[in-house]
């Protein structure tokens, strides 16, 4: 089992940038699927992206564009790079692991069994 520690979030105005990471330790991500999902406000968690074993990525529809993705598999970290945020993009963001997962990655929570306890992010208008 990693254990994961998210950082990165705050308040930004609506068009700003944010870069989250998500620390890893207790065993390497090289053999981990690392995924991002949020939660907003009163609302359930949802998937944001992921990235598998091999680099492969996908993203949540509304992100497309904006959000990237990375993992340094020396720093053991993987990365959300947040661009032109959104209000409605305001949630708190967790990191998750799949332990040996699937190509393409899942974007499904069940998939994942190690979580962050989450990282706040809040986009003024």
């Amino acid at each position: 089992q990693v254990q994961l520690v998210e950082s990165g979030g705050g308040l930004v105005q609506a068009g700003g940038s944010l870069r989250l990471s998500c620390a890893a330790s207790g065993g390497s991500i090289t053999t981990y699927t690392m995924g991002w999902f949020r939660q907003p406000p009163g609302e359930e968690r949802e998937f944001v992206a992921a990235v598998s074993r091999n680099g492969g990525t996908d993203y949540e529809d509304s992100v497309k564009g904006r959000f990237t993705i990375s993992r340094d598999n020396v720093q053991n970290t993987v990365y959300l790079q947040m661009n032109n945020l959104k209000p409605e993009d305001t949630a708190r963001y967790y990191c998750a692991g799949d332990y040996f997962g699937p190509f393409p990655p899942s974007t499904l929570q069940d998939s994942y069994y190690d979580w962050g306890q989450g990282t706040e992010v809040t986009v003024s208008s």
